[in-house]
C-alpha cells in the first residue's frame, strides 16, 4: 500500500477512534478511579479509599445473592433461548419438506411465523415488562391467574413469591429474545448450500441426523456469537427487572442483579464509589465470561 493510502486510511480512522476513546475509553478510566474514592456524587470531594469500596462489597450478603441471580439467569436464559430459536429456524427452513423439483423447501407461511417471533423485539423492554406486570398480577385479574382460575387452581405469585419471581422474570427475557435469534439463525442457515440437506436426504438421514450432522456444524460461529450476546445480555437485565420485580429487586432479593445494586447506591443511597466499585466488577465478569466462552467455543471454520 503506498504512503498516500496510509496516510489516507489512518486520517480516515482517526475521528472514530478519538470518539470512542473519550465516549467510551475515558468513562471506563474514570469509573476505575471513582471505585477507589469515597465520592457522593453531589460534592467535588473525593477522598482516596483504595480498595475499600471493593472489600465491602464483598462482605454484602446482597451482592452475593447478586451473583447468585446472575449465576441462575446465565444458565437458563441463553440455554432455552438460543435452544427455542436454534429449533424453531430449523423448523422454518426445511421442516417443508421437498419440493416438486426434489429441492429443500421451509414451512408453509416461514414468513409470517417470522414476523410473529420477531414482534416482541419491536417492543422496549419498558413495554415489554409493564405488560407482564398485567399478566403476573397475584390475583385473578392477571393473565395467567384468570387462565389458573378457570382450572381451579388458586392464584400464583408470580412475582411476589420468592420461588416463582426470578423464574417469571427469566420467562419474560426468553420469550422476548427467541425472535432475534430465531432470525438470526435462520440467516446463518439460508447461507447453507441446499444442496447439502438434498445429499442428505438422498442418504437417507431424517430431521434430526440432518440438524446434528449439517445444521449445527456449520452454524458454530453463528452460535458462538448468539451465546456471548445473549449471556451479556443475561448479565445486564437491569432495566428488565427494575420496571417489572417488586421493590427493586424482591422479594427478599430473590431477583436483584448487580446492575440494580449500581443503581440503588448510586441514585438512592448517593455511594457513587460503590456504585462505580460494584459497575468494575460487573464490567470483569462480562468480560471474563465472553473472554471464556470465546476460548472454549473456538473450533477451526468449516469451510464449504
Amino acid at each position: 500500500m503506498r504512503q498516500g493510502s496510509l496516510r489516507f486510511a489512518y486520517g480516515f480512522l482517526a475521528a472514530p477512534a478519538l470518539l470512542y476513546a473519550v465516549f467510551v475509553i475515558g468513562p471506563y478510566l474514570q469509573a476505575f478511579y471513582i471505585a477507589l474514592t469515597d465520592w457522593r456524587g453531589v460534592s467535588s470531594r473525593a477522598e482516596f479509599v483504595g480498595l475499600d469500596n471493593f472489600a465491602r462489597i464483598l462482605d454484602d450478603e446482597v451482592f452475593w445473592q447478586a451473583i447468585r441471580n446472575h449465576g441462575v439467569i446465565l444458565l437458563v436464559v441463553p440455554a432455552l433461548t438460543i435452544g427455542i430459536a436454534l429449533a424453531f429456524a430449523f423448523l422454518l427452513n426445511v421442516a417443508g419438506g421437498r419440493g416438486r423439483s426434489g429441492a429443500v423447501r421451509g414451512l408453509a407461511g416461514a414468513g409470517f411465523y417470522r414476523v410473529v417471533f420477531f414482534f416482541p423485539q419491536v417492543l422496549s423492554i419498558v413495554v415489554t415488562a409493564v405488560l407482564f406486570q398485567s399478566m403476573y398480577r397475584p390475583d385473578e385479574a392477571g393473565g395467567f391467574n384468570s387462565v389458573l382460575g378457570r382450572l381451579g387452581i388458586s392464584p400464583v405469585g408470580f412475582l411476589t413469591d420468592p420461588s416463582f419471581a426470578l423464574w417469571s422474570l427469566m420467562a419474560v427475557m426468553i420469550w422476548s429474545g427467541v425472535g432475534f435469534y430465531l432470525v438470526l439463525f435462520q440467516a446463518g442457515m439460508a447461507a447453507i448450500p441446499t444442496e447439502l440437506y438434498e445429499a442428505a436426504a438422498l442418504e437417507g438421514a431424517g430431521r434430526k441426523r440432518t440438524f446434528v450432522s449439517i445444521t449445527l456444524p456449520l452454524l458454530r460461529n453463528t452460535l458462538q456469537l448468539a451465546w456471548v450476546y445473549m449471556g451479556i445480555g443475561a448479565l445486564d437485565a437491569f432495566a428488565l427487572i427494575q420496571v417489572l420485580a417488586m421493590e427493586h429487586g424482591g422479594p427478599d432479593h430473590a431477583t436483584t442483579v448487580v446492575g440494580l445494586q449500581v443503581w440503588e447506591r448510586a441514585f438512592e443511597h448517593y455511594q457513587f464509589g460503590q456504585a462505580s466499585a460494584l459497575g468494575v466488577v460487573l464490567f470483569f465478569v462480562v468480560m471474563t465470561f465472553a473472554a471464556v466462552t470465546m476460548r472454549v467455543t473456538r473450533r477451526e471454520a468449516i469451510e464449504y
